[in-house]
């Protein structure tokens, strides 16, 4: 996603917070309140909306097991339309006014980047699960979690498999102009050092781009085999189907934001195929099945059908969350809750590899390959 500090916004909202707030709020004897910052509506919704069923689910599992030492977790979620400013303001809100006990997301990586000295002023135990660059963890901060795998590494395997697979193959990519773009730009030349990868046609364009007419024209002129679109969503279903216009059809690959089935479903047949990498499992598979019918528990048919890949990482992240309260249910303060996180080794989710912080505070999730399945709209891990 696009990382940008607005180091302004996130200053100002900095003075304004006030001294660091007490660490048992949010904390009743027969409640834990929680509260999160992500995009519920615009075309960011798709991944917020998601995001924001997987932490219900997880609250959900929990307080039917009891919930934490007999008080239930709640949840409130604010909508920052994927706006800075707005996550600003509702960071404030869920902490000052709310006054929840820990968050659960903090929207984007360049909303969470803006965040920062707030939440680190404020030292509430904080998970970001949507966005993963390095500096949100590097250098690591007592309160800020991150579950995931950073772009960089993750393009970085992504192009080594296409490497090994695509031997001597002629490669293309169009990259948006922004951090996101240049962090997959990172991964791709680390796999140019290991890799003999024969990159003939490079572009960039402005977030928001609609037509690629020109950019996918320059793909067909270079005879392009193996093809990286770096797009989010809507970039790439324009570059793929305006490919499938001009009748070329290099081998494809997309990153994991756009790893959705509603991009199959608006790509149409020529999504058949296409390459993509994740750190959670595809709803294809058993572990996906298995999460399917623990979300059938809890979710009606209607959140059913919004459930994406963004679901997985937030059920994930906030199950290690909650594990952690979990263990300081005797002594539920903000600095037992963020040691216990930072001692977090081995929890099993059932959808991405065991999370472990090592005393770190990012996961570093291994990636897996796969391929999108047109016709079950979905994707499967590539044997």
């Amino acid at each position: 996603m696009k990382a940008i500090t607005f180091q302004g916004v996130a200053l100002a909202a900095l003075m304004m917070a006030g001294p660091a707030l007490a660490v048992d709020q949010g904390v009743t004897d027969t409640e834990i309140l929680l509260g999160e910052v992500e995009p519920l509506t615009g075309p960011p919704a798709l991944l917020g909306v998601a995001h924001n069923l997987g932490v219900r689910l997880a609250i959900e599992e929990a307080n039917a097991d009891s919930g934490v030492a007999g008080r239930k977790l709640r949840l409130i979620a604010e909508d920052d339309g994927y706006v800075t400013a707005r996550t600003i303001q509702a960071i404030k809100k869920l902490t000052s006014v709310d006054k929840v006990f820990a968050l659960t997301a903090l929207s984007g990586s360049g909303q969470a980047l803006a965040s920062m000295p707030v939440i680190e002023q404020i030292g509430i135990p904080t998970m970001s699960p949507i966005g993963t660059v390095p500096a949100l963890y590097d250098p690591p901060k007592d309160n800020l979690f991150v579950v995931g795998q950073t772009y960089v590494e993750g393009m970085h395997q992504l192009a080594l498999f296409l490497a090994d697979k695509f031997p001597g193959k002629k490669w293309g990519m169009v990259l948006q102009d922004d951090d996101y773009g240049l962090q997959l730009q990172e991964g791709i030349d680390m796999a140019r050092k290991e890799k003999d990868i024969d990159i003939v046609y490079e572009s960039r364009y402005k977030r928001g781009q609609k037509d690629f007419s020109s950019e996918m024209l320059g793909v067909k002129d270079a005879g392009v085999e193996v093809f990286i679109a770096g797009g989010i969503i809507s970039e790439n279903i324009a570059m793929v189907k305006e490919m499938e216009k001009l009748g070329i059809d290099p081998a494809t690959a997309i990153f994991w934001p756009g790893r959705v089935s509603a991009v199959l479903k608006l790509i149409g047949p020529a999504s058949d195929g296409l390459y993509a990498v994740d750190y959670v499992t595809p709803m294809a598979s058993d572990e996906g099945k298995a999460f399917m019918e623990l979300a059938r528990k809890y979710l009606s048919e209607e959140e059913l059908a919004r459930i994406n890949r963004y679901t997985l990482t937030g059920y994930s992240s906030t199950r290690a969350l909650i594990e952690a309260i979990k263990r300081c249910a005797d002594d539920l303060t903000w600095a037992c809750t963020n040691a216990e996180l930072a001692k977090t080794n081995g929890l099993e989710t059932g959808v991405m590899e065991t999370i472990s912080f090592d005393g770190s505070r990012f996961s570093n999730q291994p990636v897996q390959i796969m391929q999108a399945d047109f016709e079950n709209l979905t994707f499967k891990p590539v044997e």
